[in-house]
């Protein structure tokens, strides 16, 4: 009866989290909010359900992470990240050592504690936090570069507060020094990408020749090989969360069977990680302490917020030339969620005095973070100029076809992309590769030379392994620049929707981004002929 209790008890709160990501998207309010409440609702102040057991808590939130950041590190793009990298470590190092510097000050001077207590707080909310981050900013149309960087600032930073938090709670804060602790942290990141990297690569392989019987064994090998990742890591000594997020980046952009079928179980595996999450985060909480906690929450956060996340952010950015409205956006959308109220826990399984403190506060601060943050993005957002239009990324699924070393491609034609009009002819797809099949209003058609496109439309391909990424390049490049991109902008210029989208002008600052506003870009294009209809 106790099972049958529990199994009901976690359905329940369960299709509640699901549907609360409807009501979120309707009140314009964050999930993860509702998530928080959730576990409130069930804790000592609503149902009564007692649960302080932290050391389980840890246990379960950082799989809970694990998985968050396996998912985050599948979707991204490594063609929209690769620009940014060397922003996105800098903010994750540098950036988070300045921030949990001024933080600490401030909590010093203004809270008059001691000096552990005020480095602890700065440190616990030192770091953006990836849950926040991967489900907020992905429903944002915002410039690729710009969630880019926010997403990898947040995959990174994450180990280098752990271990700070660790330390500094630990008995260690009375022996090591500054130098030992820097190389501590340098150890768990380096060796982690290392065995990230290593583990993902030879997963790879192993799915590239590996014929399972099942497609749905493929998405069950790819989250083994992130977790194998993450476990070799850990033994090593270095951050199984970074080696996971590596892993998980390696195996989202490298070629793998029923790649599209893996990235949609990762997606749920990453929904019912983020709910359990917070829902466990909200029953923790004490809300009878939470009123104590008000004001010292209140002067943390506004020196976080308005001091030392912006110095952080201008201090790393100008390196790259980052347009100031850019850098204003970056420092509002430095997201805080569960990793912080995760490290909050730290601190009381080492029995510190003020451990109860520092749990409540950031607890406060967490919750109006999202509460506030989160909802101005969009604004902030439309007034930096970091928006774009979406409707015009394709989203290709595959599968393979081992025989003749080729893949089944397929996607729909997006709402506004200007594949819309386009002839069968004019797709100039590469050598070998061929469209097959066209799905229209229930009806199946072979496309000849007269097939236009329109939006809606199901096409399948039939695409050689060895241009398969050049096709799929010129599917894009014509769903945002129309048939004639090639012929406009070259070969050179026309890609992935992160070209165009980052408003920026190549070759002018390190690397080339961040140069430039939009405007710039499109001076790559010669004049849209009138009688061209796939042209604005």
């Amino acid at each position: 009866m106790d099972l049958d209790l529990g199994i009901l008890t976690a359905s329940l709160v369960l299709l509640t989290g699901v549907a609360a990501v409807r009501v979120s998207a309707r009140a314009g309010l964050p999930s993860l909010l509702l998530y928080l409440a959730i576990g409130l609702a069930l804790g000592e102040a609503g149902l009564g359900i007692q649960f302080e057991d932290v050391d389980l808590t840890m246990v379960l939130s950082t799989l809970a992470l694990a998985v968050i950041l396996a998912e985050g590190g599948f979707s991204t793009r490594w063609d929209v990240i690769r620009p940014v990298v060397g922003l996105s470590g800098l903010l994750a190092t540098l950036g988070v050592a300045l921030s949990v510097t001024v933080t600490a000050g401030i909590a010093y001077l203004a809270l008059d504690v001691e000096p552990r207590t005020a480095l602890l707080l700065g440190a616990v909310v030192g770091s953006t936090d990836a849950a926040a981050t991967f489900s907020i900013m992905r429903r944002l149309p915002v410039l690729p570069r710009i969630r880019a960087t926010l997403e990898a600032e947040s995959g990174f930073n994450d180990p280098p507060v752990i271990i700070l938090v660790t330390v500094v709670a630990s008995d260690a804060w009375h022996t090591a020094s500054g130098l030992q602790i820097a190389g501590l942290i340098g150890y768990q990141l380096v060796v982690g990408v290392l065995v990230g990297l290593a583990v993902a690569k030879l997963g790879q392989v192993l799915l590239a020749h590996s014929a399972l019987p099942a497609a749905g064994l493929y998405p069950l090998a790819t989250f083994a090989i992130m977790f194998l990742a993450f476990a070799v890591a850990g033994l090593a000594g270095a951050s199984g969360l970074m080696a996971i997020y590596v892993a998980g980046m390696w195996l989202g952009n490298a070629k793998l069977p029923h790649r599209q079928a893996t990235a949609g179980f990762a997606d749920g595996l990453g929904w019912l990680a983020q709910i359990g999450l917070f829902v466990l985060l909200g029953l923790l909480a004490s809300p009878g302490r939470l009123l104590d906690a008000v004001v010292p929450a209140a002067i943390v956060g506004i020196g976080l917020t308005f001091v030392a996340r912006p110095l952080s952010v201008m201090a790393c950015a100008v390196w790259w030339r980052v347009p100031w409205r850019h850098q204003v956006f970056i420092s509002w959308a430095g997201l805080r969620g569960a990793v912080p109220i995760v490290l909050a826990t730290i601190p009381i399984t080492e029995g510190l005095p003020s451990a109860t403190m520092i749990f409540d506060v950031v607890f406060l601060l967490v919750t109006a973070f999202v509460l506030i943050q989160a909802p101005l993005l969009p604004w902030l957002a439309r007034r930096t100029s970091v928006v774009v239009e979406r409707g015009r990324d394709v989203e290709v699924e595959s599968a393979p076809l081992e025989d003749l070393d080729a893949s089944l491609v397929q996607f729909v034609v997006p709402s506004r992309s200007r594949l819309a009009g386009v002839f069968a002819d004019d797709l100039r797809l590469p050598a070998r590769a061929v469209l097959a099949l066209v799905s229209r209003g229930g009806s199946i058609a072979v496309p000849d030379r007269h097939t236009s496109l329109r939006p809606g439309d199901h096409l399948l391909l039939v695409v050689p392994e060895d241009v398969r990424a050049a096709t799929e390049h010129r599917l894009q490049a014509i769903s945002e620049h129309g048939r004639l991109a090639v012929w406009y902008a070259g070969p050179a210029q026309v890609g992935p929707a992160s070209r165009r989208d980052a408003g920026l002008r190549p070759g002018t600052g390190p690397g080339g981004e961040w140069s430039d506003d939009r405007p710039a870009a499109r001076r790559v294009r010669a004049p849209a002929r009138a009688d061209d209809p796939a042209q604005p």
